[in-house]
C-alpha cells in the first residue's frame, strides 16, 4: 500500500493517478495511471479528507497488488504527479508523528502503535491495543485533573492570603494528596507490569562448563537449539532464544562456560559471557549436583561467585541441575533444583523467573507501557510524596507544596506528551517503521 498525507487538498493528485474524483472514505476499484495514461496496476483507492483521517491531514491510500516493482512505480508516480504538493518520501514514524502533532493521538497512544506492530506475544498485542485505545492515557488524564484541581486551590490560597476564605483546609489537602498518591502507586504498579510485557526479561544462563546450560536452554525452549556434548567448552558464543511464560517474553541466552582457558576462541566467548551477565535482568547461576562438594569444582565455583559480587544479588538465582542423577542435600534455602534432562523442576523455575522481576498474574485491562512511563510515574510519586510531607507541617508549607505539585504535574505530562522535549519526540518516532 502507498499512503500519502498532506495538509493541502489532494484532489489534483487523485485526478492524476486515479483519473477521477473519489468519494470520501469509500473504497473504489480502479486503474492507477502513469503520466502517459497507462495502467501501472489495478487496485483500491481511498480518500480521507482532513481532519477525518489518521494523521488529521488529507490522506490518500492506494492499495496495489504489493509487488516491489509495482509499488516503486506507484511511489514514483505519486512523487512527480503534482509538483505543487512537493511530495517526498516519509521518514520513519512520520505519519504517526503528524497524528500526534495534529491532536489525533497523544504520545502514549502513538507509542502504542509501534508496540502493537512489534508485539511478540498475544498478551503484548492485546495490551498494546488497550494502550492505543487510550487506557493509559485515560488513567494519566484522571490523575492530571486531580493535580490541577489541587494546584488551583493551593495557588489560590497563596495568591489571596488577605481573603477570609479557606480555599484549602489542611485536613482536606492531606486527604486529597493521600488519595492521589494511592492512585499514582496503583498506576505505577500496572505500568511496571506493562513494561515487563513489552520489554520482556533478559535471562542469562551462567556457570562452569558442562553444568547443563545448553540442556536447560533446550528444555525451556522445547527445541534442540544448542549443541550438547560431554566435551567442556562446546558452547563458545552466546546463543539466544525468546520464549514466553504467561504471555511474558523471556529472552534467554546460553553462554560459554566460565573458566580460565588458553583457547583464544573460547576466551573471547567467556568475555562475552561476562558482558551478557552484566546486562541481564536475571542470571541463572547453574551448578552441577554431581560435582558439588568436589574440591576442584568448588574452587572454580568460588572464583565465579567472587566475580559475581559486582552483580546485584537480587538478579541472581542459584540453580542446581542434574537432580535426576544426584539427590540434593545441604543446599542454600533459596536454591532451585531441577533436571534439564527430565524436566523436573522446570515449572518451578518458570514461576520463579516471573516472581524475580515482580510479575503478577495478568490483571484484566492491562495496558502496555514503556520504561520512560514507569520513570515518569516514579517522579510523579516522589513529588506528590514530598508535597504531602509539606502539607503535614505546622503550618503547612504551601509554597513548597505548590512547587512539588507543579513538578509532579510536569512529570505526568511527559507520558502523554503535554510536556516533552523535541529531541525525545524525535527519538521516539525514529524507531517506527516507514509508513507508520
Amino acid at each position: 500500500m502507498v499512503r500519502v498525507s498532506a495538509p493541502q487538498d489532494l484532489a489534483p493528485l487523485v485526478t492524476a493517478i486515479c483519473g477521477r474524483t473519489l468519494k470520501p472514505r469509500e473504497a473504489t476499484y480502479l486503474p492507477f495511471r502513469s503520466a502517459q495514461g497507462e495502467a501501472i496496476d489495478h487496485g483500491l483507492a481511498l480518500l480521507f479528507p482532513a481532519p477525518h483521517s489518521y494523521t488529521g491531514e488529507h490522506v490518500l491510500e492506494l492499495q496495489a497488488h504489493g509487488g516491489p516493482v509495482v509499488l516503486q512505480l506507484l511511489l514514483a508516480r505519486c512523487l512527480e504527479a503534482d509538483p505543487a504538493l512537493r511530495m517526498r518520501l516519509a521518514e520513519p514514524g512520520e505519519f504517526t508523528r503528524r497524528a500526534f502533532l495534529n491532536g489525533k493521538l497523544d504520545l502514549a497512544q502513538a507509542e502504542a502503535v509501534a508496540d502493537l506492530i512489534d508485539a511478540s506475544t498475544e498478551a503484548a498485542a492485546r495490551s498494546a491495543g488497550r494502550a492505543l485505545a487510550g487506557a493509559l492515557s485515560g488513567e494519566v488524564g484522571g490523575l492530571r485533573d486531580g493535580l490541577i484541581q489541587l494546584r488551583m486551590l493551593v495557588e489560590a490560597t497563596l495568591d489571596f492570603p488577605e481573603e477570609e476564605i479557606d480555599f484549602l483546609e489542611q485536613a482536606d489537602a492531606l486527604g486529597k494528596l493521600r488519595r492521589l498518591l494511592q492512585r499514582v502507586e496503583a498506576l505505577l504498579d500496572r505500568s511496571r507490569q506493562g513494561a515487563i510485557l513489552r520489554e520482556g526479561i533478559k535471562v542469562v544462563l551462567a556457570g562452569q562448563p558442562n553444568v547443563g546450560k545448553s540442556s536447560l536452554l533446550n528444555a525451556l525452549a522445547g527445541a534442540e537449539l544448542a549443541i550438547v556434548t560431554p566435551i567442556p567448552g562446546t558452547t563458545r558464543d552466546k546463543l539466544s532464544q525468546t520464549i514466553q511464560i504467561e504471555g511474558v517474553p523471556l529472552h534467554i541466552s546460553d553462554t560459554a562456560g566460565l573458566r580460565d582457558t588458553e583457547d583464544e576462541v573460547e576466551r573471547i566467548g567467556v568475555a562475552r559471557s561476562w558482558d551478557a551477565i552484566a546486562d541481564a535482568d536475571v542470571v541463572l547461576f547453574l551448578h552441577d549436583l554431581t560435582r558439588v562438594g568436589h574440591a576442584d569444582y568448588e574452587a572454580e565455583d568460588a572464583e565465579i561467585r567472587g566475580r559475581l559480587t559486582s552483580v546485584d544479588p537480587a538478579r541472581i538465582l542459584q540453580i542446581y541441575n542434574k537432580a535426576d542423577a544426584h539427590a540434593p542435600a545441604g543446599l542454600p534455602a533459596d536454591a532451585l533444583t531441577l533436571s534439564a534432562k527430565t524436566g523436573e523442576g522446570l515449572d518451578a523455575l518458570r514461576r520463579r523467573l516471573l516472581e524475580q522481576v515482580g510479575w503478577h498474574a495478568v490483571p484484566e485491562g492491562l495496558f502496555i507501557a514503556r520504561e520512560r512511563h514507569v520513570q515518569a510515574l516514579r517522579r510523579t510519586q516522589e513529588h506528590i510524596g514530598l508535597a504531602l510531607a509539606q502539607a503535614e507541617t505546622e503550618p503547612p508549607a504551601l509554597d513548597l507544596m505548590a512547587e512539588e505539585l507543579r513538578l509532579a504535574h510536569d512529570a505526568l505530562g511527559e507520558i502523554t506528551g503535554a510536556f516533552t522535549a523535541d529531541d525525545l519526540l524525535g527519538e521516539i518516532f525514529s524507531r517506527f517503521c516507514i509508513g507508520k
